[in-house]
C-alpha cells in the first residue's frame, strides 16, 4: 500500500451525501434509470420477440406439455468507466466551518460527474443513428413546432404508435429539450386544448397529461465549453421511451427491458478524502457507470422541432 492509499479515507457521511445528491436540472436518470452491477465488464441480454408469439397450448391427457424453443438472445458487451473529480480545500479555509466546506466540495464533484453522464446520455439519445428505420423522424419546416399550422399531436402520435406496434407497450416517458418546451408551450393547438380548463397555462404536468405519458421532462441543463460559451445539453428534440417504472423498494434488474440504463458498479459513488502538503485537504468523488442503450426498438426521436 502506497503513502497515498495510507492517507486516503473514505467518508461515509460524504459519500451518503452524495449518493443522495440528484441535481433537478439533470434528466439522465428518466431515460437511463441507473442499475448496479458487480462487474466492470460484462454482457446483458438483448431482448427477442418471444413473448409475443402466438404458441399452441392446447394439450391431451397425458400427452406431453407444449415446450417453447427459446430463441437465440443477442448479448450487449458493456465496460464501465471510472469518472473521478477531487476539490481542494485548504486548511485556513477549513479552520471555522469544516463540515459546511466539505459538504460543498462534495456536492461540487457530485454535481460535475453527473454533469458529465448528462451529457453521454444526451449524445447516445439524440443520435439517430442508434435508432431502427420507422423510430425515427426529422421535422420538415411546415412540421415544426415553431410553425403555428403544424399539429404536433398528430407527431406524438406516430411516434407512440410506432412504439406500441414493435414492443406492444405504450411509451410512458417523454423528454422534452428546453427549446422545444418553450415552442410548444405557444404552440396554437395546444392552447386548443386548454383554453378551457381551470389552468389556462401550460406547464410540465399538463403537457404530460395532454400527451398521454406517465412522466414527461423537460431538460434545462447546459455545458460550458472551455471559452465559457454556454450551451444546452438536450436540443430541440423530442424522446420518447418505454422505460419500466420501478417498483418500490426493489432494485432495477437489468433483465427488465427498457430503452436504456446506466450500468453502475455496485458500491458507487464513493467520496474519500486524503491530505497533500500537509495543508490542502482533497474531497474525492468516484463513480463507475456507463450509460447503454439496450431497446432502440422502445425508443423514438422527434428531431429538429424548431426552425
Amino acid at each position: 500500500m502506497g503513502a497515498l492509499d495510507k492517507k486516503r479515507v473514505v467518508d461515509p457521511v460524504l459519500t451518503n451525501l452524495a449518493r443522495g445528491y440528484s441535481n433537478a436540472q439533470f434528466v439522465a436518470s428518466v431515460l437511463f434509470p441507473m442499475v448496479t452491477v458487480s462487474k466492470e465488464s460484462g454482457k446483458i441480454p438483448e431482448f427477442t420477440k418471444e413473448s409475443f408469439k402466438i404458441y399452441s397450448t392446447e394439450r391431451a391427457i397425458r400427452a406431453k406439455s407444449n415446450r417453447i424453443n427459446p430463441e437465440d438472445r443477442n448479448d450487449i458487451d458493456f465496460t464501465l468507466t471510472e469518472h473521478d473529480l477531487e476539490y481542494p480545500i485548504d486548511y485556513r479555509e477549513a479552520q471555522d466551518d469544516i463540515f459546511p466546506s466539505q459538504a460543498h466540495a462534495a456536492f461540487v464533484v457530485s454535481e460535475g460527474i453527473m454533469l458529465r453522464l448528462e451529457k453521454l446520455a444526451a449524445d447516445i439519445a439524440q443520435d439517430d443513428s442508434n435508432y431502427p428505420t420507422g423510430n425515427k423522424v426529422t421535422l420538415g419546416a411546415g412540421d415544426k413546432f415553431t410553425d403555428s399550422s403544424s399539429n404536433p399531436f398528430d407527431t406524438f402520435r406516430d411516434a407512440s404508435e410506432a412504439i406500441r406496434k414493435k414492443n406492444a407497450k405504450r411509451p410512458n416517458t417523454c423528454l422534452l429539450g428546453a427549446s422545444t418546451y418553450a415552442a410548444l408551450k405557444e404552440h396554437p393547438a395546444v392552447y386548443e386544448r386548454i383554453k378551457y380548463t381551470q389552468k389556462g397555462i401550460v406547464t410540465p404536468d399538463l403537457l404530460r397529461e395532454l400527451l398521454d405519458f406517465d412522466k414527461l421532462v423537460v431538460a434545462d441543463s447546459v455545458y460550458s465549453d472551455d471559452a465559457g460559451n454556454l450551451a444546452d445539453v438536450w436540443d430541440d428534440n423530442v424522446i420518447i421511451a418505454y422505460v419500466p417504472k420501478k417498483q418500490s423498494d426493489v432494485p432495477r434488474s437489468f433483465y427488465e427491458p427498457s430503452f436504456a440504463y446506466t450500468l453502475r458498479k455496485r458500491g458507487n459513488p464513493v467520496v474519500d478524502t486524503y491530505a497533500e502538503q500537509g495543508k490542502v485537504q482533497l474531497i474525492r468523488s468516484t463513480d463507475i457507470f456507463v450509460p447503454k442503450m439496450v431497446g432502440s426498438d422502445a425508443g423514438y426521436i422527434i428531431k429538429d422541432t424548431n426552425a
